[in-house]
């Protein structure tokens, strides 16, 4: 069986065969268009952890905000925990920095969203960009 094969066949033989050949040396062995999107894709759900994480963050400071009659434990842990995944992130991935304003605004109309629908409130309850800036989202002392 060819290595390509072995992609859709063999996805963990894949892997440790890709591995041996590139570690070996024997580059033109190796099934390097699979190998390429494989790298791709781990960036990309490198990206989608940020953007989740960026998501849940906002999503929990505007309930905090919004619903102080609500505030207990659990959602100032999911802050802490967000804010937390969201600085690893950055710090294992410094080339998500300059597309966090994009992260920070999709997150925040995702998180809108998600935040209407819990506390039945129209959208003009919420300002039309994040309230929250980049500095504040990422202050570990930080609560509106």
């Amino acid at each position: 069986m060819k290595v390509a094969d072995l992609y859709d066949a063999d996805f963990a033989e894949w892997t440790r065969h890709n591995a041996e050949l590139l570690r070996s040396g024997r580059v033109t062995e190796a099934d390097l268009a699979h190998i390429a999107e494989e790298i791709e894709d781990m960036g990309k759900r490198e990206r989608r952890s940020l953007d989740s994480r960026m998501e849940r963050l906002i999503e929990h400071l505007l309930k905090w905000q919004y619903q102080p009659e609500q505030r207990g434990s659990s959602w100032g842990r999911t802050i802490a925990a967000q804010r937390e995944g969201v600085r690893l992130l950055l710090i294992k991935n410094p080339g998500f920095r300059p597309f966090l304003d994009e992260v920070v605004a999709d997150a925040y109309e995702a998180a809108v969203e998600i935040v209407m629908a819990t506390i039945s409130c129209p959208r003009e309850t919420f300002p039309e960009t994040c309230p929250y800036s980049l500095e504040q989202l990422l202050d570990r002392n930080f609560l509106p």
